[in-house]
């Protein structure tokens, strides 16, 4: 596993937990575009973990 694939799967981690925290408290608030803004984050996180998978897949072939 390069540095590369590993790295978008942390940043992917990261942003995934700061997207569940927003959403949470968003809700908990009643803030809408906090929400709305912790699952925009969430999205993200899932999609450069599924970069760093991909990236990850073909570097072992």
């Amino acid at each position: 596993m390069s540095g590369n694939s590993l790295s978008d799967k942390i940043k992917g981690t990261v942003n995934k937990s700061k997207g569940e925290v927003k959403d949470q408290v968003g809700n908990a608030t009643d803030n809408t575009k906090l929400q709305a803004e912790g699952k925009k984050d969430k999205l993200k996180g899932e999609i450069q973990e599924k970069i760093g998978q991909i990236k990850e897949s073909h570097e072992e072939r």
